[in-house]
């Protein structure tokens, strides 16, 4: 019965939120961010535009979310600033791309769990298995 409680794995919540970051938040950047940020000139002109600031800055912003905060997640580098950039991303995209929808064809399911991880890395930080720890931020 002692077997089925896992007992002989490590308990360790900054090694948790080390996975969390670096599968997340690099998995967004080389999915999403990278092919953003290369094809930038190819998509600029008809990228969603969803605050009206026109289609290339709406790109440049999710470029942004993607790829460079999503770099600062995975380093653990001004994690909680970078996730709040992050997190707006998934909830533009899941709101304004997928119309909030998490069933039937063209959901937002990948951006709404993406969302839930940036949302509990700002409430938890980034461990102490960060760049964020090694400087002596707080939680």
């Amino acid at each position: 019965m002692r077997f089925l409680q896992l007992n002989f794995l490590p308990r360790s919540a900054d090694t948790a939120l080390l996975l969390l970051r670096i599968w997340h938040g690099g998995s967004l950047l080389l999915l999403h961010g990278w092919g953003k940020f290369t094809g930038f000139s190819s998509m600029a002109d008809k990228f969603a535009d969803p605050f009206g600031l026109g289609p290339t800055a709406s790109l440049a912003l999710a470029v942004l979310g993607e790829l460079v905060c999503t770099a600062l997640i995975v380093l653990g580098l001004f994690t909680r600033i970078a996730v709040l950039g992050s997190a707006a991303t998934m909830a533009t995209a899941f709101w304004y791309a997928h119309g909030g929808r998490l069933t039937g064809q063209g959901n937002g399911e990948l951006p709404f769990i993406y969302l839930g991880v940036f949302v509990a890395l700002f409430i938890a930080g980034a461990g102490k298995f960060s760049l964020d720890a090694k400087l002596g931020a707080k939680g």
